[in-house]
């Protein structure tokens, strides 16, 4: 146990230094460059007042915003694993995302309002409309999934099917918008993280400062769950019920990160396995691992997206997606 702890907090601690690298060079690249020293100058509040327009109002949200989403689609997908006790679990192959993703875009469509001019109250609606088209999804999934109990394998085959159902549902929703909205809902839903302002974030943190510690709270349940489900049951835990608490946590989790983040694909896939080769299974250190390294994905790649073409700004999840596949492709020829 000591070795796993002592490779915790190595791991912890290099993934946050990895990730304040990031921050600086994301800081210092754009049309607008600063330096390090400006950096620092601005954060002690002697930086001019474009150095400060371009750190604390257009970049800083940027990445706070990249690391939110990064650690609620991690967290996602850990909390989905381990339910389901399947390598392959996902939210968007669940089609949890693509739930959300509908209900924004059904929003946007019958209320004629753009997801990047929203008035304050549609900043805060945002993450209940999202959240609600997850928990439906999700609710809909169980329904045409329960037999009188949990199974894994038929929850991840009812939930691929809505999700294709979903996504030409979106595809008919996004027709009705007007060309322009019709674009961008569309680079939206490739995992473009546009709400990069201040509003948005606030509009999430209530959910993030709620959800977060109780899925690190149940870390313990979590452990007994990726046992075998008598075992788990012999250990005092009511398994159907921890199973469909955590459920919800992990779509709300989802949900909320696409309210503000799009259609992030198949982070919640990668995040929890790369967590589980650095720390091992105990979703004790799984848990925070995973979030960091979610948060580093997605940060990494916003950072590559919005600077590795000129002129031309590539939605994070496309590099997301870029980066995950090869290694979903791995999990589906190691997976029996």
């Amino acid at each position: 146990m000591n070795f796993f702890r002592n490779r915790f907090f190595v791991t912890i601690i290099s993934l946050l230094s990895l990730m304040m690298v990031i921050a600086v060079v994301s800081f210092n690249l754009g049309t607008v460059t600063l330096s390090p020293n400006e950096i620092f100058q601005t954060i002690m509040g002697q930086g001019t007042e474009r150095s400060e327009l371009v750190l604390f109002r257009i970049r800083l949200p940027a990445i706070v915003l990249a690391i939110l989403v990064g650690i609620a689609m991690a967290l996602s997908g850990v909390v989905l694993q381990a339910i389901t006790r399947n390598d392959l679990a996902d939210p968007g192959i669940l089609g949890i995302n693509s739930g959300a993703g509908l209900a924004v875009v059904i929003y946007i469509s019958f209320f004629d309002v753009l997801s990047t001019n929203l008035p304050t109250f549609g900043i805060f609606l945002m993450p209940i409309i999202a959240f609600s088209g997850a928990m439906i999804t999700a609710v809909l999934i169980l329904m045409l999934s329960w037999r009188g109990d949990f199974q894994s394998m038929r929850l991840i085959l009812v939930g691929i099917a809505i999700n294709a159902g979903l996504s030409a549902g979106l595809i008919y929703f996004q027709l009705r918008l007007e060309p322009q909205d019709f674009m961008r809902t569309t680079v939206w839903l490739s995992g473009d993280l546009w709400a990069a302002q201040w509003p948005y974030v606030l509009a999430v943190l209530p959910w993030f400062a709620v959800l977060v510690p109780f899925v690190m709270f149940k870390a313990k349940q979590l452990n007994i769950l990726n046992l075998h489900d008598d075992l788990a049951r012999g250990l005092g835990l009511n398994v159907n019920m921890e199973r469909l608490i955590m459920l919800f946590a992990g779509v709300a989790l989802a949900g909320i990160g696409v309210s503000v983040g799009g259609g992030i694909a198949f982070l919640g896939l990668i995040a929890p396995h790369l967590a589980r080769r650095m720390v091992g299974p105990d979703h004790h250190f799984v848990l925070p691992t995973a979030a960091l390294v979610g948060a580093l994905i997605l940060l990494l790649s916003d950072t590559l997206g919005k600077n590795l073409l000129a002129q031309i700004e590539i939605p994070a999840g496309l590099i997301v997606s870029i980066i995950s596949v090869p290694y979903f492709i791995y999990l589906l020829l190691r997976v029996k």
